[in-house]
């Protein structure tokens, strides 16, 4: 007969590891790195280099993650293993106070009992709430890349700061220029009005001579 819908999803998690597309990476990745090697230009190659990066390295991520959730199952269940214990040793302890007509001191023990198990659902919350913040940490650069981005942005507005001061420079030799073509300007049209009425002066004279040199 056929596979039954365990038997499917047991195979299904086998392959794909925790289910988050392990196999669909390593599809990629393969895909990748056939077109890398058949690339006919560096651009091409560079990007396909570049995409099997990002793909081990969420290969890589995920088999870490893989790992931890692995170990921290084992610890737990190392350490519920020890509680079932002890809970059993505190129950049979629990059950001798009974005969013993000691009711207070079995309570005292299932008390004990439920602390360590309340302490246990905290450890393992908190190895939640770490593994959530690892994925955070995970996505935000690096001190010494932050740096590295910083030291660029000072030397770019250092840069800009020198293109600035070379423009004021330039400005203020155009203006001085302007000014003194304008005083050039201004000195030209008095001169040009000066020889005009001069102009003007001799003309009057010469008419009046002319006349009376007619009487």
């Amino acid at each position: 007969g056929g596979f039954s819908a365990d038997e499917v999803i047991r195979k299904r998690l086998l392959i794909d590891g925790d289910g988050a597309g392990d196999d669909r990476r390593i599809n990629l990745l393969v895909k990748s790195f056939i077109k890398w090697c058949n690339s006919g230009s560096q651009e091409e190659g560079y990007s396909q280099y570049q995409r099997m990066l990002s793909t081990l390295s969420q290969c890589e991520f995920s088999m870490g993650k893989t790992l931890l959730v692995y170990d921290m199952n084992l610890r737990e269940m190392e350490n519920y293993e020890k509680i079932y214990k002890d809970i059993v040793q505190y129950n049979s302890v629990y059950f001798f106070f009974l005969k013993e007509n000691s009711i207070a001191a079995a309570h005292e023990k299932i008390s004990e009992c439920k602390k360590q198990i309340l302490q246990a659902k905290r450890i393992r919350k908190n190895r939640q709430e770490y593994d959530a913040l690892a994925k955070v940490i995970q996505h935000h650069p690096d001190r010494h890349e932050t740096l590295k981005q910083l030291e660029a942005l000072g030397k770019e507005l250092q840069n800009l700061s020198h293109i600035k001061e070379n423009v004021e420079d330039k400005l203020e030799l155009r203006r001085k220029q302007f000014h003194v073509l304008l005083s050039t300007i201004h000195e030209l049209q008095q001169t040009l009005e000066n020889d005009e009425k001069l102009s003007e002066a001799e003309e009057s004279q010469e008419t009046q001579m002319e006349t009376e040199a007619k009487q």
